[in-house]
């Protein structure tokens, strides 16, 4: 999905009210509604019965946003109350409209006009579930002042025991720059509006905006098609055309042979969270090329997967000669994902040099497979076979022969520099993960969360998209998919139970209910 400027998005809004005729109250009707819908949905994902959901407003269009959707809260059910940051007198145009139809609801409108009002205000508010942020959007600059200051505050301490949605941009964050110049609010989520703004994809951006959904708004093609950027969303609605139907006569020779290498002696759950990734992607087959020694646990492990014990050192890892207990060339297979669990050993580097030279079909490396070409990034562009890469900012840091600090700093320039350095498709993983490849927009993922940061999260993201890869996927298009649904697996699993709690096998068993997001079927 395309980003845009805060002045591209306020263009394309006057647009829709003078060339299609769209009020602007229609405009914030669709905005507000769109807003309760999604929280509606966060209600149910997260177990709450009768949920208390706290808005807060501002006195501009933001605050309008949050009027419509404590409206369309309330006609559904909800509780809900509603705060202003400033007095009432000063709402103007569209909000002011939706002010009255909220009132004409019934719902009460709680003036608080200065910090001192926000700083006397209770914390614990009837235990509020989900507090919705609409007090700043896109049309401010500089850093927030007056009560928009005490209101910013006051959310980001009900953070720490509710939910927080922002509307269109985390009040206080520059939507351009993806940085505060003062206080900002720190949201689980931002619902934003009509297209992405560019500074939400910044990575300074990511602790305040969280995950980043979008909100229809209706806009025409033809006022789209015409904008461009380099960075990009990556959205649901983009991959649904990705994931095709099958075929009622299908068998699983139609959906490709994934081959997995990896796996060592202590390292055997690397390995067989890979696999069963695979396997929930609907991959036909998946083999696994692990030293002998753990062959028996991993097949225990993933009962559909076949697994090969190959030859080992004498510290448990593959050696060269393991190759041999492959009863088929490597060639023949659809995909192979190389790195769960390897380890790097002085032969590690010589079984992955193999099976660049020898594969035909694409290859996924992640973990050690990129670990043993520490600062040798063009040597992939001699393999005869597409390759994908999936490092986290310290491999990439050592494959571009860089620090860690220096990627994650320029985040954005290093997965581009990778991709031309390397001809491969590179998955830059970490909040925000990037996908880049040669001519092809910047994509940039905003699902996932830090519940995510825990052991075995990589085997499942590197196994899922090796199993979409061996079904024939295009290798960018499959990345994206993959860092899509991998995140918001996790944030399914961390909104049903807690960020804590999320393991990678959690999110492994959840992937094929977020397929559903993107097919029918």
């Amino acid at each position: 999905m395309k980003t845009v400027t805060s002045a591209q998005m306020r263009e394309l809004d006057a647009r829709m009210i003078k060339e299609f005729e769209v009020p602007g109250e229609v405009l914030m009707e669709r905005a507000g509604a769109g807003v309760a819908d999604f929280v509606q949905c966060l209600s149910r994902m997260s177990g709450y019965v009768k949920p208390c959901i706290l808005l807060l407003a501002g006195r501009g269009n933001n605050g309008g946003d949050a009027f419509v959707a404590a409206r369309c809260l309330k006609e559904h059910g909800m509780e809900v109350e509603v705060w202003l940051a400033g007095v009432s007198d000063e709402i103007t145009g569209d909000a002011l409209r939706h002010l009255g139809k909220m009132r004409s609801a019934g719902i009460v409108l709680n003036e608080l006009p200065t910090i001192e009002d926000w700083e006397l205000a209770p914390v614990a508010c009837h235990g509020v579930d989900i507090i919705v942020d609409g007090v700043l959007g896109t049309g401010i600059s500089g850093p927030a002042r007056g009560p928009a200051v005490g209101a910013i505050n006051y959310i980001n301490t009900l953070s720490e025991r509710s939910v927080v949605v922002s509307i269109d941009v985390p009040s206080g964050l520059d939507a351009d720059t993806g940085r505060p110049s003062g206080s900002a609010v720190k949201a689980d989520i931002t619902v934003t509006m009509g297209l992405p703004k560019v500074g939400l994809l910044e990575p300074s951006a990511a602790d305040y905006v969280g995950t980043l959904e979008v909100i229809d708004l209706g806009m025409p093609d033809e006022l789209i098609s015409p904008i461009t950027s380099d960075r990009e969303l990556i959205n649901a609605e983009d991959l649904r055309k990705i994931i095709k139907r099958r075929s009622r006569d299908a068998h699983k020779g139609n959906f490709g042979h994934l081959l997995i290498i990896g796996g060592a002696l202590g390292y055997s759950g690397a390995a067989a969270l890979a696999a069963e990734a695979a396997l929930r992607s609907g991959a036909g087959l998946v083999s696994l090329l692990v030293p002998e020694s753990i062959a028996p646990i991993v097949a225990g492990i993933v009962p559909e997967a076949m697994v090969h014990g190959g030859s080992e050192t004498k510290e448990g890892t593959l050696s060269i000669g393991c190759f041999s207990k492959l009863k088929k060339d490597l060639s023949s297979f659809s995909a192979v994902l190389a790195g769960p669990g390897m380890t790097v050993h002085k032969q590690t580097r010589a079984v992955v040099d193999r099976i660049l030279r020898k594969s035909r079909c694409p290859v996924v490396l992640d973990a050690d497979a990129l670990n043993v070409y520490a600062k040798e990034a063009d040597i992939f562009r001699s393999s005869p076979c597409s390759v994908i890469i999936t490092p986290h900012p310290g491999e990439m840091g050592r494959l571009m022969d860089c620090s860690a600090d220096q990627v994650q700093s320029d985040r954005f320039g290093a997965a581009t520099r990778a991709a031309e350095k390397t001809g491969s498709v590179v998955i830059l993983k970490g909040a925000g993960t990037i996908v880049a490849a040669n001519g092809r927009p910047l994509s940039v993922n905003m699902t996932g969360n830090p519940g995510m940061a825990s052991g075995g999260m990589g085997d499942v993201l590197s196994g899922f998209l090796a199993g979409l890869v061996a079904q024939g996927v295009d290798p960018f298009d499959a990345a994206r998919v993959a860092v899509y649904l991998h995140g918001r697996a996790g944030d399914n699993v961390a909104l049903r139970s807690s960020q804590s709690g999320v393991t990678a096998g959690d999110v492994a068993e959840e992937l094929p209910g977020v397929i559903r997001e993107l097919t029918a079927r």
